[in-house]
């Protein structure tokens, strides 16, 4: 089976890092298993952004899980989509809560969820969750891996 890539703008072709998270193009694919229901998993552990108070870095690993309908994220949109946040100031539960809702908008899925786990600022880890509602049954769900913030010793 193939999936259909003819409207796709970025894979193949070389893309320059966009500037914002709003000029970011996320792009997406026919699922090739439509009436299937099974989990896709993307884990981005060094992801970085902005305090945009401070404008010094906050690092984060982030997992989105989300059960396709019709669509698929086409994977390197994803990936220059999450770079665009290196440069994009934002609290952790605005990035979080962000990139969530622009991929449902984008995917239309039966389900995603996201687990962001960010390092501590000032002392403090902040873990940010959000999904589109309860967890659907018939669906391996596994545990996301990433364990909680203990610091050294």
């Amino acid at each position: 089976m193939t999936t259909d890539t003819s409207g796709l703008t970025q894979l193949g072709h070389a893309v320059d890092a966009p500037q914002s998270p709003e000029a970011a193009v996320l792009e997406r694919v026919p699922s090739p298993h439509r009436g299937t229901r099974y989990l896709v998993r993307f884990t981005a552990p060094e992801f970085t952004s902005l305090c945009p108070m401070t404008g010094q870095p906050d690092f984060a690993h982030i997992v989105i899980d989300y059960i396709p309908r019709d669509w698929l994220v086409e994977s390197k949109s994803l990936k220059l989509y999450l770079t665009s946040f290196r440069n994009h100031g934002a609290f952790h539960e605005d990035c979080s809560v962000s990139i969530a809702k622009r991929l449902v908008d984008l995917l239309d899925p039966e389900w995603l969820r996201i687990g962001a786990y960010w390092y501590p600022r000032g002392g403090i880890p902040i873990d940010v969750f959000w999904q589109t509602g309860p967890a659907p049954e018939g669906v391996w769900l596994p545990d996301q891996g990433v364990p909680p913030y203990r610091g050294r010793g």
